[in-house]
Parts: structure tokens; C-alpha cells; sequence
């Protein structure tokens, strides 16, 4: 199965944001190339927001281009295989841990689209949620300007809307 084909019935099975899913498939129906970065009309995107449910936190990295505090995310590559992976590869690129990272089960936890300066318009991000060993060390990457552990709470103070939606998903379907 391609990528593109696991990035279609992964968003048919994803039963929350009807519209915004409806246009995610519409993009990728339109769009043999719309899950990598070269399709001009946009592309699919994979992020984990990585979590510390025990210590009731979350690593965020302040991206080097934009300078904000988000998520661990970025482009599908030509050797993924589903989206899944590419979240748990991204979270494990750009959080510096190797190992122990699990996505929560379920699938998305949102979606998230957001205009990008051209050549392309929008990236289409599927949104996943990592949960973080205990003993889980970060590491800084070329990506990122820092990476810090934030507590719940002051999530909504250094990050945008769409991080705080994602962690509050997140939240929500954690067990217990």
C-alpha cells in the first residue's frame, strides 16, 4: 500500500472535523502528489504532539523558521509508508528521543489546515499524539531553536490556537 493510499483510508475512518476531512480527501483525490511537498496545491503533513502523561506535560519545539512553539511535525518523505509513521518519525527526529515514544491509539487526534508561502498554499496536517516514556531524555535538533517541557497549563500562553486544540484532543482521550 502507498502512502498516499494509507493517508486516504486513514482520513475516511477519522470520524471528527467532517468538512475539513472531506477536503483532505477531496485534495488527495484531485492530487496523486498531494502528500509530499513538491504537490503546489498543498500537501499532507504528519505531527505528534509529544506528552508526559504522568508528569502532566508536553514537549514543544520553537521552530527555526517560524519561531513559535509547536509541535513535532513536518513533510512526508518518499520512504514512508503510512502517516503514522511519518508522526512518530518526526516526533522522534525533531524531540531527540530515540526510543519509547508510542503514538495513542486511535488514530488522528486532529486535523489541522494552515497556509504556507508559495509555491505551495497549505499544509494539510494530520495530527497525531505521542505518548513519552519515563525515562525519556530530549534533545535539541537542527530544526528547532529550543525544545522545553511545558505543564498543561502553560500550553495556551507560549503556543497558538491549534496546539492548545490539539493538546485539549489529546486530553480527551487519554485513559483514566
Amino acid at each position: 500500500m502507498s502512502l498516499h493510499e494509507d493517508a486516504v483510508l486513514v482520513l475516511k475512518s477519522y470520524e471528527d472535523q467532517p468538512e475539513l476531512r472531506d477536503l483532505y480527501l477531496e485534495h488527495l483525490a484531485a492530487h496523486p502528489d498531494g502528500v509530499y511537498k513538491p504537490c503546489q496545491a498543498g500537501h499532507v503533513t504528519g505531527s505528534a504532539l509529544v506528552i508526559d502523561p504522568a508528569r502532566g506535560r508536553v514537549l514543544l519545539t520553537l521552530h527555526k523558521k517560524l519561531g513559535m512553539w509547536l509541535q513535532m511535525g513536518g513533510h512526508c518523505e518518499t520512504g514512508d509508508t503510512t502517516l503514522e509513521g511519518v508522526a512518530l518519525r518526526e516526533a522522534e527526529e525533531e524531540s531527540g528521543i530515540a526510543h519509547g515514544l508510542t503514538l495513542l491509539a486511535g488514530g488522528p487526534v486532529r486535523l489541522d489546515r494552515h497556509p504556507i508561502p508559495a509555491p505551495c498554499n497549505w499544509h494539510l496536517d494530520v495530527q497525531y499524539a505521542a505518548l513519552a516514556p519515563a525515562e525519556a531524555v530530549e534533545a535539541i535538533s537542527d530544526e528547532s531553536l529550543d525544545l522545553r517541557w511545558f505543564p498543561y497549563a502553560e500550553v495556551a500562553a507560549v503556543a497558538d490556537t491549534s496546539v492548545v486544540r490539539l493538546l485539549e484532543a489529546t486530553l480527551a482521550r487519554l485513559p483514566g
